[in-house]
């Protein structure tokens, strides 16, 4: 069992900067494959990016290729989403989720422990 809890959200011009926190539970941090995805409103929730097990492998959506950075300190149970140059189309409320697996996928049914979301917000 994992748990997991997103912070670090909120409200920031376009053009801003914010980092995401994503703090897990359970001693088996480092086995999992995490990712990030996100939930505009009146959308379906989209894959933002993931990282393998020991950090070395990241993918990333295209709209947020170049400006998003995902990684992980398995020493912290934490991941990050750092992001850049923030776009009005970048609001919505963002996941943490935990996957099992050494292969990144991008469908959410490949991973199995969700949190509850932090809201991030960009305006024009």
């Amino acid at each position: 069992q994992v748990q997991l809890v997103e912070s670090g959200g909120g409200l920031v011009q376009a053009g801003g900067s914010l980092r995401l926190s994503c703090a897990a539970s359970g001693r088996t941090f480092s086995r999992y494959t995490m990712g990030w995805f996100r939930q505009a409103p009146g959308k379906e929730r989209e894959f933002v990016a993931a990282i393998s097990w020991t950090g070395g492998d990241t993918f990333y959506a295209d709209s947020v290729k170049g400006r998003f950075t995902i990684s992980r300190d398995n020493a912290k149970n934490t991941v990050y989403l750092q992001m850049n140059r923030l776009k009005p189309e970048d609001t919505a409320v963002y996941y943490c989720a935990a996957g099992s697996g050494i292969i990144i996928r991008v469908g959410q049914t490949a991973y199995a422990y969700w949190g509850q979301g932090t809201q991030v917000t960009v305006s024009s």
